[in-house]
């Protein structure tokens, strides 16, 4: 094929033609346009696709090939009325391919031919080149295909719709600035199944979310971002804050196998989740913290008037380091270098198991008189509380209000590198708010942007006492929910 990107004229010889042109799909049988579109997949993609082996368009799978070329007759006037990208590219005259389609119809006029009764090889054909950088998907021609289907408000080929299959159709929709027509096509003709991705946390379990759920999780969250699926995005990325992520952790090295594009969100996405998720484990990890430092700190903790004993406080603090560090959320560094090797990674510890794993701190007890000085006690109803919290609206990110305001809508604030705003507050933890019942319970009414003041507090007191002119200076901010 010539540099003007047209099929070769009639004048060349019918052998030159057949050896030149590439296998035509009529997408629209009296279209007046030919799209020529080669495909290139790397090697990697080539191995993953064998495995994979897919079904396309009725027939049995193909070995994947480096490079595909396929042509596709398609209807000018389709396409710009459903894609931006081709609206602009096809009928702008600063485009070399807008010259090729006026000369082409020129051409045909001259020989009284109406370009819907045109033959293929007479057609204007327009070049198009993808790589597979952004999907890795081997049998991306199959999408296209139907991607250029759906446009022409005709069913799809493909049989077995799949993730993949649905993440490739997303991101060539986003690509071809067509996104509204398969949107609606996913919710109307396609009725494609979103696969389950998430699980209950088992009862002394250490349950993680594994690289293949990962990365089905991301791709829901890229394809419910790019075709408009507001409910499906809310639900993946409170999922992937509540799960963590292998690409997050201070450990992870790349090995060039996670380059797709879901596997970093675009538009600031990626960071944002990220630093929900550092807020929370924060405030969480604040919790423990707190009472350790309390049990620590010379102020008596054990108060049953004439029994109290510093004693308790002592035995207290040796049970409740010791179940911390048996539960692993607690480990025990010192100065040495290679004490860190110690620590574990816990960029997919859930937040649920967390929190479950909290709750089964027991009640100890120094002797039978002392009922009430453990950790069991103090914590639970601020166990309920963060629950009650992570349950509000404001945990993942509304997309709506991401796409059109993301200034109001962020949590991590700009240029600030992940660390914690300087216009964040202290948070204290009063007898208000812990006998509050409304945060007894998730969904509680009017806990969402409380949820998000909390999360993003500068530092945390947990010590369920009215607040006093002898506990914290008057200038620190009264929490309530409204």
């Amino acid at each position: 094929m010539d540099d003007s990107g047209r099929a070769p004229d009639n004048d060349s010889p019918s052998s030159n033609i057949s050896a030149k042109l590439p296998k035509v799909v009529d997408i629209a049988k009296d279209g007046d346009l030919v799209l020529d579109v080669t495909l290139e997949n790397s090697k990697e993609t080539i191995r993953s696709g064998r495995a994979v082996q897919h079904r396309l368009a009725n027939r049995e799978p193909l070995p994947p090939q480096k490079r595909v070329r396929l042509a596709f007759r398609v209807s000018l006037h389709v396409l710009k009325g459903q894609s931006k990208y081709f609206e602009k590219l096809l009928t702008d005259s600063r485009f070399k391919e807008a010259r090729d389609i006026s000369s082409a119809f020129a051409a045909l006029s001259v020989k009284n031919v109406k370009p819907e009764a045109a033959e293929a090889k007479d057609l204007p054909w327009i070049k198009i080149q993808d790589d597979d950088q952004a999907t890795h998907f081997a049998y991306r021609d199959g999408a296209l295909s139907d991607l250029f289907r759906i446009l022409h408000g005709k069913e799809i080929a493909t049989k077995q719709v799949t993730m993949p299959f649905v993440t490739t159709l997303a991101v060539l929709a986003d690509r071809f600035d067509c996104a509204a027509a398969v949107s609606k096509s996913l919710t109307s003709d396609l009725k494609f199944k979103w696969p389950v991705t998430s699980r209950k946390p088992v009862r002394d379990e250490i349950s993680v979310m594994s690289r293949n759920n990962e990365d089905t999780l991301r791709q829901k969250i890229l394809v419910a971002w790019l075709l408009n699926q507001p409910h499906r995005f809310q639900l993946a990325t409170k999922e992937i804050i509540m799960n963590g992520s292998c690409r997050w952790s201070p450990f992870a090295e790349d090995d060039g196998t996670s380059d797709a594009t879901w596997w970093f969100l675009q538009d600031g996405i990626e960071e944002e989740l990220q630093f929900r998720r550092q807020c929370i484990l924060n405030t969480i990890a604040s919790v423990q913290r707190h009472f350790l430092k309390l049990y620590t700190s010379r102020t008596r903790q054990c108060k049953l008037g004439y029994d109290s004993s510093a004693a308790c406080d002592s035995y207290q603090l040796g049970e409740t380091f010791k179940f911390l560090t048996n539960k692993n959320l607690m480990f025990l560094v010192d100065f040495s270098p290679g004490s860190l090797d110690s620590i574990a990674d816990t960029s997919l510890l859930q937040i649920d198991t967390i929190l479950a794993t909290l709750r089964q701190c027991p009640s100890y007890q120094i002797d039978k008189n002392h009922t009430n000085c453990g950790l069991r006690t103090r914590i639970l109803p601020i166990l309920d509380f963060i629950q009650s919290l992570l349950s509000a609206n404001s945990i993942p990110i509304a997309r709506l209000v991401w796409k059109n305001n993301r200034q109001s809508a962020a949590w991590l604030p700009p240029n600030s590198e992940g660390k914690t705003p300087a216009e964040a507050k202290p948070f204290s933890f009063t007898r208000s708010l812990a006998s509050d019942q409304r945060l007894r319970f998730e969904n509680a009414l009017g806990a969402d942007k409380f949820a998000k003041d909390v999360f993003m507090a500068s530092s945390w007191d947990w010590t369920a006492e009215d607040q006093g002119q002898d506990k914290l200076p008057s200038t620190t901010p009264r929490w309530s929910i409204k």
